[in-house]
């Protein structure tokens, strides 16, 4: 849906198509300041007074490039580099029992400030997780107590 506005000459009209979002936002800003007024402006729009306020005073400041809409979210992974998930990951095949805090406490010595949180989701993302490990280990204790071999371990006669 376009925006028509009108012109000071008469019969004249500007649209401006609804996905130009830079030039929508701009004209907000001017017929909320110089033409029909903050409120009216709001209303046409469909933006809030604290949405208003917040890109006239970044126009301000910055000027067109201020309306310009900005990326969401994280910009970049700060903590965890690819050097950082290999070291992880090192430090994981190095002891598959070791828990992420132990883990995030050697990154820490090794001069990688990482938290325990970072280590847990590297591991989880690799597929590194004790499940399957913690059951073989299980298994192995509940075969001790029953004096169990595995069949490639001899048997004693």
């Amino acid at each position: 849906m376009d925006i028509t506005f009108a012109s000071l000459k008469k019969g004249k009209n500007l649209s401006i198509k609804e996905s130009d979002l830079v030039l929508k936002k701009f004209m907000m800003l001017y017929e909320g300041e110089c033409t029909i007024g903050v409120k009216e402006a709001l209303k046409k729009y469909n933006y809030s007074e604290q949405q208003y306020y917040k890109l006239l005073r970044e126009y301000k400041e910055k000027g067109m490039q201020a309306l310009v809409n900005k990326k969401r979210g994280v910009k970049k992974n700060f903590v965890r580099t690819k050097e950082v998930e290999n070291q992880i990951i090192r430090l994981r095949f190095l002891d598959p029992f070791s828990s992420a805090k132990v883990i995030a406490q050697k990154m820490s010595q090794m001069g990688y400030k990482v938290s325990i949180r970072s280590v847990e989701r590297t591991i989880t993302e690799y597929g590194l997780q004790k499940k399957l490990m913690s059951s073989t280990l299980k298994m192995k204790k509940a075969n001790r107590k029953l004096n169990l071999k595995h069949p490639s371990e001899k048997q004693e006669p």
